[in-house]
């Protein structure tokens, strides 16, 4: 499972899916710029990505599903708690 937040992946997408925010968020930097240049491949990779985040499809760069809406840190910045 991947250590980023599906809802902040997913409000990322919803925000600013066109500059390609919610790709650059999980590290997938060229197909981020892919939307970033194409404002979201046209609106319809943006609307593919938010079915994908919605449905726990989404994946990060190193191809772990993007599944914890919430992760709870303690003080040294660890991951203690994925909220599923």
């Amino acid at each position: 499972m991947s250590e980023k937040s599906r809802i902040v992946t997913l409000m990322l997408c919803g925000w600013f899916g066109m500059f390609g925010a919610h790709r650059f968020h999980v590290g997938k930097t060229g197909t981020g710029i892919v939307w970033l240049l194409t404002f979201g491949v046209f609106g319809l990779g943006i609307l593919f990505d938010l079915v994908m985040i919605v449905l726990g499809k989404f994946y990060d760069k190193d191809n772990k599903p993007v599944l914890a809406w919430f992760k709870m840190c303690d003080a040294q910045g660890n991951v203690v708690y994925y909220g599923v």
